[in-house]
């Protein structure tokens, strides 16, 4: 199962907004259309 992984790119490292995880691609995507100037998203397998 995906998980999809959001960066907002203008935001630091540690800082609470610099990454998200989604469990769905709509909640992803609804986060890309909203910051889409300020990072980028992608499909990220999880592991077992």
């Amino acid at each position: 199962m995906p998980v999809f992984v959001y960066v907002h790119t203008s935001k630091q490292v540690g800082d609470a907004e610099h990454i998200k995880v989604f469990a769905s691609v709509d909640a992803a995507e609804k986060c890309f259309e909203e910051n889409a100037p300020e990072g980028i998203a992608f499909e990220y397998e999880v592991l077992e």
